[in-house]
């Protein structure tokens, strides 16, 4: 067997195999041998079938399988050999008049190459890194909701702004008949807020229920429908009151702290305003890494400048897919494709030339992180190792599990090098701007 190849500019290619009688002779004998000795043909002994009459029946099904397998094995090991970065797969050459009664033959295989580039993080223009931050507005309006949650009901007389009221919603056309609770805060609407407001237990109020909350997931669960029905939903209903209270806020006190903190973490309402804001800066850290994982993303990919072998890629797609595609649907599906196809070069570029690298130990840490924070959602705070490993083997042991954490390990990865190499401007903001900035 040869293997050769002809360079046709920097990112095509054309690789000959050339393969003769001495390749595949002997495994094609050994296996027409075995099916001799397996055949059973009627008029014929088993195992006393004419080699000719094997060669005739099987002989050209099994030399094409062994040429296709020589071709295959010889193939990958001449591409990894001869340090072949290539796109997708060698694509096979059309030959007219192929003869398989031949006893050489030859085959060409057309090769897409990875284009050479450099990637500078050190982008010219920066790239904003957001750190949000809890100003005093929003501990505020937490210390408030906690305050709320945490206090008690006091039975009222009459409705006033502020109370909570609990009654039965009806409206007869529309099957509605649904005890709820709600909040005075939470109307939107001045109108029912005045027909609320001055109300005794056993009035019964009518509500127009488009607009009626501030927010629109509240009107379902209130009415009793399904989000889709509610949504639009402009019509009269009869809330019958059968109770008001008034909620009055709990005091700060130790003991709430250690509810909601763990014992002796917080001990006044100055450290438990400070544990707020630590807590929920470092929930918008999250949100700020992705935003500089999209933003580095999107820049390397706007300004590491390289070209790609389209016209391979674009036939490679339309003859390698479930179904084969026309030259227009390929195109059309190499363009949707072409940005994420730069990325993943350029992110493979970056991990070679940092020599990033996943251990199994760090894996196994990242996962066993992954795992206790799954726990404590569920108020296990300090998991032992003991409860901890049979979890871990358990995920360990799913590979798309591994896959998937596999990857966010990588993504942290990137992003520790990109606040260490890229031209990053920390920018400061509170979440409501960043919200403002980053979604509109």
């Amino acid at each position: 067997m040869n293997i050769t190849k002809e360079q046709i500019d920097d990112l095509n290619a054309v690789v000959k195999v050339d393969i003769t009688r001495e390749d595949y002779q002997d495994k094609v004998e050994k296996i027409l041998k075995d099916y001799r000795r397996q055949a059973n043909i009627p008029g014929f002994r088993k195992g006393q079938v004419p080699m000719g009459l094997i060669k005739k029946q099987y002989g050209k099904a099994v030399l094409v399988d062994e040429v296709n397998k020589l071709i295959q094995d010889n193939l990958n090991n001449y591409l990894t050999e001869e340090k072949l970065d290539v796109l997708g797969n060698p694509l096979p050459k059309q030959q007219d008049n192929f003869n398989w009664d031949a006893d050489e033959f030859s085959f060409e295989f057309e090769l897409g190459l990875a284009p050479e580039f450099e990637v500078n993080l050190k982008t010219k223009k920066s790239i904003p890194h957001y750190k949000i931050v809890a100003d005093k507005k929003m501990v505020s309006e937490q210390v408030d909701r906690i305050k709320r949650q945490y206090g008690k009901l006091v039975s009222k007389a009459v409705i006033e702004k502020g109370f909570e009221v609990t009654g039965n919603f009806s409206n007869e056309s529309e099957e509605i008949n649904r005890d709820s609770t709600i909040e005075l805060d939470k109307i939107k609407s001045k109108k029912a807020l005045d027909a609320l407001v001055g109300s005794k237990v056993g009035d019964t109020v009518t509500l127009k229920t488009k607009g009626l909350f501030k927010e629109d997931y509240l009107l379902p669960s209130v009415l009793g429908v399904s989000g889709e029905k509610a949504e639009g939903l402009n019509i009269d209903v009869d809330f019958t009151i059968q109770e008001i209270n008034e909620r009055e806020p709990a005091e700060l006190t130790t003991e709430l702290f250690d509810r909601l903190f763990g014992e002796g973490t917080v001990s006044s309402e100055e450290e438990m305003r400070a544990k707020i804001k630590e807590d929920a800066e470092k929930q918008f850290e999250q949100q700020a890494d992705q935003k500089l994982l999209n933003d580095v993303t999107e820049r390397l990919i706007d300004t590491v400048k390289f070209e790609l072998p389209v016209e391979f890629l674009q036939k490679w797609i339309q003859t390698t897919g479930e179904k084969t595609l026309s030259e227009e649907e390929a195109k059309d599906e190499y363009e949707k494709s072409e940005k994420g196809l730069r990325y993943q070069l350029i992110e493979g570029k970056i991990i070679k030339d940092n020599n990033i690298e996943l251990q199994f130990d760090e894996l196994k840490e990242f996962a066993k992180g992954f795992i206790k924070s799954q726990m404590a959602q569920y108020g296990q705070m300090n998991p032992s190792d003991e409860d901890l490993e049979p979890i871990l083997m358990r995920v360990l042991s799913n590979q798309d599990e591994v896959k998937r954490l596999s990857e966010q390990l990588m993504s942290k990865k990137l992003l520790d090098l990109y606040k260490e190499k890229a031209n990053l401007k920390v920018k400061e903001v509170t979440y409501d701007n960043f919200v403002k900035e980053v979604y509109g």
